[in-house]
């Protein structure tokens, strides 16, 4: 009898590994964002694992691949967000038949900004169930390296593209205490930077991160102003960008007097309600307005 046999091992035996996803199941897996070398090893060993593999592009996820040194032995299947929810009900049929599903983005984790939404959504109402494997995601990278507060924020990925939408959405957002985190264009970024300076105040602090964890990482911090002045040339690569969440100003009451005072010395209430908001970067129409409430209850 070898050694180790009276505790039931045997010795020079490994013990079989156990798969990273259990059958009849819907997998989320995070793939990076920038340097391949985020992929963890778990990650590996899904992406060789899965009998199905649901990406955002697959010709993306097989170059990926190739760059881990591993084989996708599973089916691909696309699905993005313009076939998503044509397609969700076929892939989670797969799962409830015993397949191990893995749905992997183009970068970072499916859902957040990407798809994936619809396929959990139907796993969740036909009671398959659903796990995540954990890992890079670019909103949760720039807020740690942006130095604002991260106790409390919130996501809100891309801005609409229409003018209209957009001012309305950040003018909405403006007295909100969390920091912001949003995705955009690099073609778009400066413009989005004044619509926010307009809506927040020219200088409400932010960062913009671009290219995060890759080569030609950048990351510009400052207050809106300071960065729409640094983004007014050609910007390439993935942005992210972080706002500081709105505070309370203590001595409102003392910059609703300065409009006054201006005022009057016969500046125009609302010029005079632009020069307080340049120098403290408090909104120009909650200037205004206040300072027109105090003025019509004095008079």
């Amino acid at each position: 009898m070898t050694a180790g046999a009276g505790n039931g091992r045997m010795e020079g035996v490994i013990p079989d590994v156990q798969p990273v996803q259990r059958p009849g199941t819907v997998l989320l897996a995070a793939t990076p964002i920038g340097d391949v070398e985020d992929a963890s090893p778990r990650f590996v060993r899904a992406l060789s694992e899965a009998e199905v593999v649901a990406a955002e592009d697959t010709r993306r996820v097989l170059a990926l691949a190739s760059r881990l040194g591993v084989r996708v032995n599973g089916r691909l299947i696309s699905l993005h967000d313009h076939n998503e929810a044509e397609r969700a009900d076929a892939v989670i049929d797969l799962a409830a038949d015993g397949a191990r599903v893995l749905m992997v983005s183009d970068a970072g984790m499916p859902t957040v900004s990407d798809p994936g939404f619809r396929l959990v959504r139907r796993a969740v109402e036909r009671g398959v169930p659903v796990s995540a494997l954990p890992g890079p995601s670019a909103p949760v990278t720039a807020l740690a390296v942006s130095g604002l507060p991260s106790d409390r924020f919130t996501f809100e990925g891309f801005l609409p593209r229409r003018d209209g939408e957009a001012r309305r959405l950040l003018d909405s957002m403006a007295k909100d205490p969390r920091t912001l985190i949003f995705f955009e264009s690099p073609r778009r970024l400066n413009e989005t930077l004044v619509r926010m300076a307009e809506a927040f105040g020219g200088t409400r602090r932010a960062v913009v991160c671009r290219e995060l964890t890759k080569v030609h990482e950048e990351v510009l911090r400052g207050d809106l102003n300071a960065l729409i002045a640094q983004t007014s040339g050609e910007v390439l690569g993935e942005i992210t960008i972080v706002v500081a969440g709105a505070r309370e100003d203590q001595n409102a009451e003392d910059h609703v007097v300065a409009v006054l005072a201006l005022a009057s010395e016969g500046i125009r209430l609302k010029e005079a309600a632009a020069q307080v908001s340049e120098a403290t970067g408090l909104r120009k129409n909650d200037l205004y307005k206040a300072a027109l409430r105090r003025r019509d209850s004095e008079r």
